[in-house]
């Protein structure tokens, strides 16, 4: 069975190759914003679990090359307009697209990012293509339904836990285990087998986002790839935002509306206020156990597929490396 590592280094490879017979052809405008954008680096998570995935059944791996490239390249797709979206200037610590090309030219180059991903998928071999474009179809509105609900989130004052967890289901969960779902299908796995991976990349997928949102506000910058404290700048309903505005004292309650509803303010003055409040009722403890809830739920659903104990080790082993990173 292959590595973490080693797939990495495959789908890095294919990207570079890919990457360089699009700038080969005109217009050269349109597709050097998408070189750069899959080559700004990460850790392949999605198309890594999708190998490992197909690789759990098979170890012809190159037959599932092509739909790992297609998850890859549609997650930077939604990576490039969620920065123009959220005005973010730096991802992975390099400029974004729309800071280095310009916000059109990042726009359209997205657009073509979203297609091409359905022209690698349909280059699978597989007699299950239909079952694994549906699902590609199915979970690209879905991610799209949760970037809606991220932004509505934060016209409003109040969102419940429930709402924010359904919320990153679909932005993010979802293509996680779509990535995992997919690597079984293509193995050509039964339905109940591939649905149970599905569950594990689902709940995985939670752990993960509530990571994220964490690492937002306590995580190292050098580490974590982005500026930190970006989601208190921008009134995002994160997890911790969410259980804050229910736990805070009348006092904390006021402070924390008067930094939300302030249009105009001093940037780190914000994010070291907000934080404070965090600290004092303890909700940086409080992730971490939701994001432990998750991951042994996920766990738990692992135990249930029939494949080798040494198998789903190498499912762990990369579940631990996602919820690894630097706080």
């Amino acid at each position: 069975m292959y590595s973490v590592e080693e797939l990495q280094q495959i789908i890095n490879r294919e990207i570079e190759l890919r990457s360089k017979e699009l700038i080969e052809k005109p217009p050269f405008e349109l597709y050097i914003p998408v070189k750069y954008a899959l080559e700004m680096g990460g850790k392949r998570l999605r198309p890594v679990l999708l190998l490992l995935s197909y690789n759990l059944f098979s170890d012809e791996i190159l037959n599932a090359l092509p739909a790992a490239l297609a998850i890859e390249v549609f997650h930077n797709f939604t990576l490039l307009h969620d920065d123009i979206m959220d005005k973010a200037d730096v991802r992975r610590n390099q400029s974004t697209v729309h800071k280095n090309f310009g916000e059109n030219n990042a726009i359209l180059s997205g657009d073509a990012m979203a297609f091409l991903s359905y022209r690698f998928l349909m280059e699978s071999k597989s007699e299950r293509l239909v079952d694994v474009a549906n699902l590609f179809t199915l979970t690209a509105i879905e991610v799209c339904e949760g970037q809606q609900y991220d932004m509505d989130f934060e016209s409003l004052m109040k969102v419940t836990e429930a709402e924010y967890l359904e919320m990153i289901r679909l932005k993010t969960a979802v293509l996680l285990a779509c990535s995992l779902k997919t690597g079984a299908l293509l193995a050509n796995v039964n339905e109940n087998v591939a649905s149970l991976l599905y569950s594990f990349g689902i709940n995985l997928g939670l752990a993960f986002q509530l990571q994220d949102d964490l690492l937002d506000t306590f995580g190292d910058k050098k580490m974590f790839g982005k500026k930190i404290g970006g989601d208190i700048l921008a009134n995002k309903k994160t997890f911790l935002l969410t259980k804050a505005l229910g736990m805070t004292s009348k006092v904390q309650l006021n402070e924390l509306t008067k930094w939300l509803n302030k249009k105009e303010f001093n940037p780190e003055e914000k994010i070291l206020a907000v934080t404070k409040i965090y600290n004092e009722i303890g909700i940086k403890e409080l992730t971490k156990r939701k994001i432990e809830y998750y991951f042994n739920e996920s766990s738990q659903t692992l135990q249930e597929i029939p494949i080798d104990d040494y198998k789903k080790q190498q499912l762990i082993l990369i579940g631990k490396q996602m919820l690894n990173r630097n706080h």
